[in-house]
């Protein structure tokens, strides 16, 4: 008979990224207990990394009681696909082609294993833990290098046939000759203006259509972050203050579009660009409310994410093995 102690309550969340790749042990409340890292360029092939994984991994589980205390392992990652357990042709990591990692830590550590995108993970997380967490319609949005988006209809996430469904981020937003090229190999996706490195190609182009002063022109145009454009935004700053006026009516217009598709209760909006606060919700919720179908006003939320200052990769893997 199980004691209180082996009673398997925690999870093992994983996050990696193309710099490191981040370990945490969650309790059911989603705090995280133990934390841990290493980088993930420095193992040139999948079998080098897990094995390095399982080496940082062990002390942490150790540090909770053991291996029977763990009920499964999450696993976030760029082209993780949670159908078949598999990284798939991920550009930015140093494994190319279709690499087994769920079952190779499976194999490994002897636990359930999953594995799925970053932004799928992040829906999972805000389901299990934050802002969602009773929901059953939302769409996750995650303002970052990218932009992702995890779709959860009925209580589950979409995957669609092949386990890549909801990149709403190549979402094609324009489709004129001056639209932006995006690292998907087409042009005008949604990406490429509403992502932190959409942020900073709108601050250029900008700045150089106009002599407005700017404390952003005190930047290197090739140093500029849009943590930058927050900052002098914050100051008042009228070049910045437009860059998050045009960025928050495009993602707004594109959610309208999107509510057509599944009506959800609320967008969950993450990443740093949300720490501008008002100065890119406000355009955002008024180009929304100008844009949505009628029988759509008033219907859906748009909501900042509650675990913006947690480790949410962490915990959003974890979450993968909520249904345990």
């Amino acid at each position: 008979m199980n004691t209180l102690n082996s009673i398997p309550t925690l999870s093992i969340g994983v996050d990696i990224g193309g710099t490191n790749a981040v370990f945490g042990i969650v309790n059911e409340d989603g705090r995280i207990l133990q934390e841990a890292s290493i980088r993930t360029q420095e193992y040139p092939t999948a079998d080098t990394f897990v094995e390095a994984s399982v080496a940082c991994i062990r002390p942490l589980i150790a540090n909770v009681g053991g291996i029977e205390r763990i009920k499964g392992m999450g696993i976030g990652a760029p082209n993780g696909n949670f159908y078949t357990g598999c990284i798939e042709l991920a550009p930015n990591l140093p494994w190319k082609g279709i690499v087994p990692l769920a079952e190779m830590f499976h194999l490994a550590l002897g636990i359930p294993t999953y594995i799925t995108n970053d932004a799928n993970a992040a829906a999972m997380g805000e389901m299990v833990y934050g802002t969602a967490r009773g929901m059953k319609n939302f769409i996750m949005i995650t303002l970052g290098t990218g932009v992702g988006s995890g779709i959860v209809i009925d209580g589950k996430l979409v995957y669609g046939s092949d386990g890549f469904a909801g990149e709403l981020g190549h979402f094609v937003i324009n489709r004129t000759a001056t639209a932006r090229r995006c690292g998907c190999g087409r042009c005008g996706c949604l990406e490429t203006y509403c992502s932190a490195t959409g942020v900073v190609r709108t601050a250029r182009e900008l700045l150089q259509a106009s002599d407005t002063p700017s404390l952003l022109r005190d930047i290197d145009p090739d140093k500029l972050e849009s943590k930058d454009v927050s900052i002098a935004a914050n100051q008042g700053d009228a070049i910045a203050l437009q860059i998050f006026q045009r960025t928050g009516e495009i993602l707004g217009e594109a959610l309208s579009d999107f509510t057509t598709f599944s009506s959800p209760e609320a967008y969950i909006l993450f990443g740093g660009l949300m720490h501008a606060g008002d100065l890119i919700l406000r355009p955002i919720q008024e180009a929304y409310d100008r844009n949505v179908m009628p029988v759509f006003r008033g219907k859906t939320k748009i909501l900042v994410s509650s675990l913006m200052n947690t480790n949410a990769a962490i915990l959003g893997a974890a979450a993968l093995t909520a249904s345990e």
